[in-house]
């Protein structure tokens, strides 16, 4: 009578020896009782806000997932980047999976997927950035073709974010800085001035960029975080300026903007979570509640912004419901299975 006992020990995030790491966070666009979460192992869903879970890993690989995106417009199409097996896509709410790896072929043995995003308004119009570049697929996935006309100093392509207010403009993140496009992502250009200099990024030594944000708020607004620091553009990345110095740490892991209130940021490190009001001025951190500062993740409801969720990396997953006054645990148990 005991194994029963045993089994839902085991099935819980945060039994078993400690809570597994929260890598990834994707919100429904319309639903705020769904969300999934990837760890080093599985992909999980609640539907009841997390309340319960269920693991929803049904035909994917070993790979670890490292990036997810839910399709705005139809959100049982959910596609998940791996870490070396390419795109994986469901068309069930995360129920069963299949690898869309079309024109991926020949780096889906090493390729990251490190990002997805879709174009403004779109459910079928992407660009994944993988560890051998920008992909770009116009039907939901079955195909990817390769863009990157112009970027050449570098492979790895970290982060990728397009305008919403000019969809022909994308910012790519990269291992050495950063590269815009204004035609779509059909050529790039590099846009480091103040930012990576040419004897750093012809060397080991050049920034790494982990995530670009254009502020929909102001025009030609970019902030990108890097693991050297926090810089900001508002040029159209013809100039950036170093952001955050006196933040304590600068191995920065997530940047979010709020969707709905202007020159509101949110950044992610190793000390916790920092927000700030007036467009990156200054800085408060808002850790009240959490019990690890080493923060892995970080996603924000568009349709309610002072609702986010905080993935970190032994304490597992949190949320906040006042813009980050207090954190509280989401604990990861898993659903009972249905008798």
């Amino acid at each position: 009578m005991r194994l029963p006992v045993i089994l839902v020990c085991c099935l819980t995030f945060t039994a078993c020896g400690g809570s597994e790491p929260v890598v990834e966070i994707a919100l429904h666009p319309t639903k705020s009782n769904i969300l999934y979460v990837a760890t080093n192992d599985y992909i999980y869903k609640t539907r009841d806000t997390g309340r319960t879970w269920e693991n929803v890993s049904q035909g994917m690989t070993h790979s670890r997932v490292i990036s997810l995106a839910i399709d705005p417009l139809l959100p049982a199409n959910v596609y998940a980047g791996t870490k070396g097996d390419a795109i994986f896509k469901s068309f069930s709410g995360g129920q069963r999976w299949a690898s869309q790896r079309k024109g991926l072929e020949g780096v889906t043995i090493t390729a990251v997927v490190h990002e997805i995003r879709f174009a403004p308004g779109s459910g079928y119009h992407l660009f994944a950035a993988t560890s051998m570049g920008v992909f770009e697929s116009e039907d939901a996935g079955s195909n990817w073709t390769k863009r990157m006309e112009g970027i050449k100093e570098v492979l790895m392509v970290v982060t990728i974010d397009l305008d919403p207010n000019q969809p022909q403009t994308l910012y790519a993140g990269t291992s050495g800085g950063v590269y815009r496009s204004l035609d779509g992502a059909a050529t790039w250009t590099k846009v480091n001035n103040g930012l990576v200099p040419q004897d750093v990024l012809q060397s080991s030594r050049a920034l790494n960029v982990v995530k670009i944000r254009i502020d929909r708020h102001v025009p030609h607004t970019v902030y990108i975080a890097t693991l050297k620091g926090l810089y900001k553009t508002t040029d159209g990345g013809e100039s950036w300026q170093r952001i955050g110095e006196s933040l304590p740490d600068q191995f920065f892991s997530d940047l979010v903007l709020d969707p709905v209130t202007p020159g509101v940021v949110y950044v992610t490190s190793r000390a916790g979570i920092h927000k700030s009001r007036d467009n990156g001025q200054t800085w408060t951190a808002i850790n009240e509640g959490l019990t690890n500062l080493n923060v892995r993740a970080l996603a924000i409801s568009q349709t309610d912004p002072s609702t986010l969720y905080v993935g970190t990396n032994r304490a597992g997953l949190f949320r906040t419901r006042d813009g980050g006054r207090l954190w509280k645990p989401v604990p990861l148990v898993m659903a009972q299975p249905r008798s």
